[in-house]
Formats: C-alpha cells, structure tokens, sequence
C-alpha cells in the first residue's frame, strides 16, 4: 500500500547539506577545509615512494584512505553547486563557487595522476600480491584500473599541467555554454500577452497537442536557437580542439577511445549493439509512418515524433505521478519504492515549474551525507513521470552503494543509466497493461514506444554527428552552418529520412554536447536502455526474488567491464548480437502491438 504523505512538497532542501546557499558559511568553510585536504594530500604523495614489496603496505594505504576521503568530500562540493546553478540560473555568487570547485577539482585530478603513477611504479608481481592484502579489499578493480591507465597517459607533469589548463580552458567553454543557456528567452504568447520562456520550460511546452501550435513554437525554438548559435558553436568547437590535442599527445587515434574506457566498455560491444539496432529500423520506421497516419499528417515532422496521442496530453498532478510510481516499484523491489518514498518525503526531488531554472534532468549523489538530489521541471506530462521514475532509478543506483569504499562507488555512465531505465522500464510497462481500454492502451504504449524511438534513434543520430563532427574538427574550426548540415544528415541516417523535417539547432539545444566530465554523452544512454530490457526480462520471469540480485548487479557496476557484469549476472556475451538482438525484440513486440491496435484506425 502506498504510505506518502500527501501533499508533497515540489522545492528540495538543500540546507540539509550546507544551510543558506550560495551564501552558506557551512560551505565557505567546507571548500577550505577540502583545499587544505588536498594540498596535505599533495605533500603525502611527494614523501611516499611506490611499494617495494607486497608487504609494503602502509603508506600506500594512508595514501588510499586520504584519496577516498577526498573523492566523497570534493563531489559532494561539486553536487552542491551544480544543484544551486540548476536552480537559479540568475545566481552569480554560484557561478563563482563553481569556478572555486572546478579549481580544486583540477588540483586533485593533478594529485590523483601522481597517484597512478606511484601505482604504476610497483613491480607486476608485487602488485599482484598487495591487491589481495586486506587494506585494499573492495577496491582491488579500480586500483587496478587506474594503474593500467596510467601507463597509457602522459607523464604526471603533463597531465597535470592538462587538468591545470582545463579550467579556464576546456572547463571555462563548458561554462559559456550554461551563460548562453541561462541567457536563453523565448517569446510565447499566452492568453494574448507574451510571456519569455527559460529553455526547461520552452522544451516542456514543445510537447503540446495541438500539432498548428507545436509547429509554431518548434519553429520559434529554432529561431530562437539560431540567435544563440554562434555561440554554441564556439564552445563546441574549443571543447572538441581541447579534447583532440590532449588526445593527440597522449598518442589516442580514435575519438571513443576515452568514453569508451570511462564506460568500461569494448569497442565491439559499441559496434555490434549499433549494427543489431540498424538492422532492425524498418520496424520502427514502419511505426513512424503508422503515427503520421494517425495524426493525419504524409511525414512526421520532428517536433511529431514526441507528440501525444488522445489523452496522454492530459495533466498528471505530481503527487498521483508520484503515487503511480511508488505503487509500480513496489511488485518488483520494495525497497526501490521506500527509496522513492524517501525521496519524496524529504525533499530530495526539485521539481517546480518555474521560470530561472535550467532545462532537463538529473539526478546527483551528496556522498558525505549519504543521500542524492533529482533536479527536473514537473509540467505534468506522462513523459514527466517518466524523467521522474528515470531519475529515481538513478538515486537507488546510488543509495545501494553507500556503504562501499569511495573507489568502489565510481560506476560509468552506461551502467547508470541502465538502472535509471529499468525504473523508467517497470513504470512504463505496468501503465500499459493496466490500461483500462484499447484508447488507453494504445495511448500508453505509443508512449513507451518513444523511448525506443529515442534510444535507437535520437541516440544514434547524436552519436553519428558527434564522430563526424570530431573527424571535420580535425581539419580546423566547424561553421555554425555546417553543425546544422552535420545534424540534419545525423538525423537523417538515424531515422532512415522516415520525417518531413529535422532540427537543425539540436547540437545547439542539447547540453549533454557540452559536457565535460563524459565525453560522448550519447551511447551510453542506448547500452543502459537494452542492458536493463534484458534485467526487466529477468525481473519479469523471476519475481520478488530478484531484488536481491538486482542490488547485488548494482554494487557490482563500479568493480567490472560490463562484458564481465553482463556475464556474471545475467549469463550473456554483449560481443555477440544474440543478447542485443532479444533486447531489441522486446521494443519490437511493442511496436507490433501497437500496429494491431491502430490497424483499424488508418483503414476505417
């Protein structure tokens, strides 16, 4: 039965951390405490010499013990000032506490090199010997990893002095990209008078059902995106020069070499995953045109693609969002739906429509307090129930893990998002078979057939211009102009021309181009969306019983190769295209679905 408490508070608390906020004391104090950490880190490096002997174990583990401590004490600085940037793009004081932790971030990134290479220094054999000693229990496959890596980097003095130049550099490009965001204003008219839009909530009304006033606001999106595109495009382009210089002083060829290392993920995987969707696009091409049929409409243009159909456009209050994803979870892990109630309870959720905040979602782990933050903007569409049960997925990920070694905790993207579309997976698919009619029925499921769309699609047609664009980058500096040619043939391959219009400015609108913690914030969305159909396969066949080793794969996420994971978990080669293949095959069982329930529809 589900036990919130309603109403619920829609605004997160974020003194619980450090009260008052971008003024906070608390966090003024904290930010110097972790500069005096890191710097004492810094001397215990330039004094300890690499182990000599497996049984040379006790400057290394104080060495470990500090770095750990570090690692929990500068995210929980970073996750802070993300959230206060997130909430209020207006505030200025946030946006220097983000440059004083990108700095200390830079500083322990430097130590952290010299780090690896004093682990780089231990003898093969010894290394061998002092990873099974008990101080480093737990923490065995990171330290592992990162030794390997440092072999394959430049000296600690270059990669220092790379991290030291990053902040103003590679960092600072980043940076502009989230001024020229926060700068964003599009004008709408509503109820006869105009009113400027932030761009979280232009997007959110891009999804209205009315298809005359979607394609005007699309095209006032646009336009509006245009206006800021040259300065897109030279954040874009630096970040991508920055990242290809340090690429090729490193002696890296290929642009997935690092998103692929930080994903803990083998190139073969990467390609058969692609080439097993690709082969199977007809299907999902032949529900695109299906849709086009329904909205009465030749060609879906892109802003169609994410349209409701009947009444999915109709408002979800948060709490009955919130009600309906508690109430899914529950079957399925009862202690994922007490961590949502938590969540919701404690206000640990951001999920105001308000003007000042910034566009999208995420969700963000405070490791010193043991407890995450979601940051979204609740507009009251199923898709934003969806974002909501995605994010929470991500904080269980977290909350089953905070009692492991720093070290430990430090999963990839990839498998991240495998959990948060599992939770997604489990709220989607229970709506669809409780629908109360065929209307319903076929209402939902075109919902949940979006996120295929999405993943095989949208995914695909970022990942192919992004490894276009870095191979153009090459060559020198990439038009504004040209960005828009590059996307538009990106969107073209990825949904084999099956729409009568692209957008030209999605490179401009879509943040994820400018991260700089992950670079290639694309395919992993993909692995995580089929790696977890395979998980909800398992759940499905298996019950309550598989909440266990669901956490037991979770814990596991920061410690293997997801080939490793997959085979250990779930019994399956992800270089081969049979596991890809019966993932896929569950978004084609949907779309099949969905054509026997509308069939009648398009031939009346």
């Amino acid at each position: 039965m589900n036990l919130l408490q309603l109403p619920l508070n829609q605004t997160w608390d974020l003194d619980a951390f450090f009260p008052g906020g971008s003024e906070s004391p608390a966090f003024a104090a904290f930010l110097k405490e972790l500069q005096s950490s890191i710097a004492s880190f810094q001397e215990q490096l330039r004094t300890t010499a690499a182990p000599a002997s497996a049984e040379d174990t006790t400057n290394l583990e104080a060495l470990v013990a500090t770095l750990q401590q570090i690692l929990k004490n500068i995210n929980e600085a970073d996750s802070f000032v993300g959230c206060l940037l997130a909430d209020n793009q207006k505030d200025k004081k946030a946006v220097v506490l983000s440059g004083q932790v990108k700095s200390l971030f830079a500083e322990f990134l430097s130590s952290r090199t010299h780090f690896d290479q004093l682990l780089a220094g231990v003898a093969d054999d010894a290394w061998v010997e002092l990873l099974k000693k008990a101080p480093f229990q737990g923490i065995e496959y990171p330290l592992d990893e990162r030794r390997a890596l440092a072999k394959e980097k430049l000296s600690p003095e270059m990669e220092a002095l790379i991290n030291d130049l990053a902040v103003d550099g590679y960092h600072g490009w980043g940076d502009l990209y989230n001024t020229t965001v926060g700068q964003f204003r599009m004008p709408v008219d509503v109820d006869g008078q105009t009113v400027e839009l932030s761009a979280g909530q232009a997007f959110n009304k891009l999804h209205t059902e009315n298809r005359e006033e979607r394609l005007a606001l699309f095209d006032k999106w646009e336009e509006t995106w245009a206006e800021k595109a040259e300065y897109c495009a030279e954040a874009l382009n630096h970040l991508a020069g920055f990242r290809l210089q340090v690429y090729k002083y490193r002696g890296w060829d290929s642009v997935h070499k690092e998103p692929l290392s930080i994903n803990r993920m083998q190139e073969q995987t990467l390609k058969v995953m692609w080439d097993v969707i690709d082969r199977n696009k007809a299907v999902f091409v032949d529900y695109l045109h299906r849709k086009a049929q329904l909205l009465g409409v030749e060609k879906l243009a892109w802003v169609d693609v994410d349209a409701p159909l009947g009444d999915a456009s109709k408002k979800i209050s948060y709490d009955d969002g919130a009600k309906l994803i508690v109430d899914q979870f529950a079957p399925f892990s009862p202690k994922m739906a007490a961590f949502s109630e938590l969540a919701f309870e404690n206000r640990w959720i951001e999920a105001e429509d308000r003007a000042g905040k910034r566009p999208g979602g995420f969700c963000t782990s405070f490791p010193v307090k043991g407890e995450t933050r979601i940051f979204m903007t609740y507009g009251g569409t199923l898709n934003n129930v969806s974002t909501l049960a995605h994010e929470l997925g991500h904080g269980y990920h977290q909350h089953v893990m905070n009692d492991m070694p720093a070290l430990a905790q430090e999963y990839a993207m990839n498998v991240a998002e495998t959990a948060s579309t599992f939770a997604e997976m489990i709220v989607a698919d229970a709506v669809v078979k409780n629908a109360a009619s065929d209307e319903e029925r076929i209402v939902l499921l075109e919902d949940k057939i979006q996120r295929a769309i999405a993943f095989f699609m949208n995914i695909h047609a970022r990942f192919i211009f992004e490894t276009n664009f870095y191979e153009e980058r090459r060559q020198g500096l990439v038009s504004a102009e040209r960005l828009n040619e590059l996307m538009v043939e990106a969107q073209k391959a990825a949904y084999k021309d099956a729409l009568s219009s692209y957008h030209p400015h999605f490179w401009a609108a879509k943040l994820h181009f400018y991260a700089t913690d992950v670079p290639f914030y694309n395919f992993p969305y993909t692995f995580g969306y089929l790696f977890s159909a395979g998980i909800y396969a398992r759940a499905v066949q298996e019950g309550a019983g598989f909440e266990d080793k669901y956490i037991a794969l979770l814990r596991d996420t920061g410690s293997m190769m997801v080939e490793d994971l997959a085979a250990k978990h779930l019994g399956v080669d992800l270089t081969q295209p049979d596991f890809w293949q019966s993932a896929v095959d569950m978004a084609i069982e949907d779309v099949k679905q969905f054509m026997a329930l509308t069939e009648a529809k398009v031939n009346a």
